[in-house]
């Protein structure tokens, strides 16, 4: 059997480095916790997570205490989205390739989980509490450079009157480049360069109403509107159970076969600590000079 052209390519140092590469830059990943991976790992590929009941203060008085009887609330984490890539490289082109070839084929690897991955977490904004909306379906908001703050700081709003954020929580928001162009135009947002010492997530292009500002290509617009979602790492729970790379010889072809498989799946355990804003895609971004058909 010809031997194998990545032989030096060990799967499982492969299968660690995508992992890392994708907790570092996959902005949903960002804004999430794992506090159910671990369970999920020894468990199997589901686990139940339970929600304490909120505790009611009476004032005390002549009459007997009375006990409230406490109902707990249960959801599952269940490893549902099951992902692969497979494909297959030829003995000539890995020749005429350069030696980097694999650590370009693992980069194109991530950046396509990227794209489903940050899909279906952003997808979560259908579990977004109802009173932490902002616009309708019906009636999106339209944003341009002068109205996109006090539009954030409704966001932010939601989060607060929701008890979802804290001096140890800071909130975060997810936009798309469409809607940066009109934020970066906004007097009132705050460059990463200009964030004091605080330390931004990975990635973050600045902070507005108090929120850190992530930018996600994964927010598309969906019959006329953007959904910007917002919210703490308190709100989705994500579990990755598997991230495995193989590499195998082709018994019918000069060629070497790499495949992948990720297995995840995530939770909103906390909608109250999520929230949105349904943008009309039709927003257009203000001009500081007005150019007329002659261009004059």
């Amino acid at each position: 059997m010809t031997e194998n052209a990545y032989s030096a390519f060990i799967p499982e140092i492969w299968s660690q480095k995508l992992n890392n590469i994708l907790e570092k830059e996959c902005v949903m990943l960002q804004c999430v916790n794992r506090n159910y991976e671990g369970e999920i790992k020894n468990q199997g590929d589901k686990v139940k997570i339970i929600t304490p009941a909120d505790v009611t203060i009476s004032t005390l008085g002549t009459t007997n205490i009375t006990y409230s009887e406490l109902e707990p609330t249960a959801a599952e984490l269940v490893i549902d989205q099951k992902k692969f890539f497979a494909f297959k490289i030829n003995d000539v082109a890995q020749v005429q390739a350069n030696t980097d070839i694999m650590e370009a084929h693992l980069k194109n690897a991530k950046k396509a989980i990227e794209q489903v991955q940050d899909a279906y977490l952003l997808s979560q904004h259908a579990n977004v509490a109802a009173g932490n909306i902002v616009g309708t379906d019906a009636a999106p908001v339209t944003l341009d450079k002068t109205t996109i703050y006090s539009q954030f700081v409704q966001l932010a709003l939601c989060l607060k009157n929701s008890d979802a954020v804290s001096a140890t929580v800071r909130p975060w928001v997810v936009i798309n480049p469409t809607i940066e162009s009109y934020l970066l135009q906004s007097s009132e947002f705050i460059g990463a360069h200009n964030v004091a010492d605080e330390t931004l997530r990975e990635g973050a292009i600045g902070r507005i109403a108090g929120m850190d500002v992530l930018v996600s290509t994964n927010l598309t617009a969906v019959n006329g509107k953007y959904y910007v979602l917002a919210g703490t790492n308190e709100a989705i729970t994500f579990a990755s159970q598997l991230a495995k790379i193989e590499s195998l010889r082709d018994k019918d072809s000069f060629s070497d076969l790499i495949r992948g498989l990720y297995l995840y799946g995530a939770k909103t355990v906390q909608p109250k600590a999520l929230a949105k804003m349904v943008v009309s895609a039709e927003s257009t971004v203000d001009s500081d000079t007005d150019t007329d058909t002659d261009g004059h």
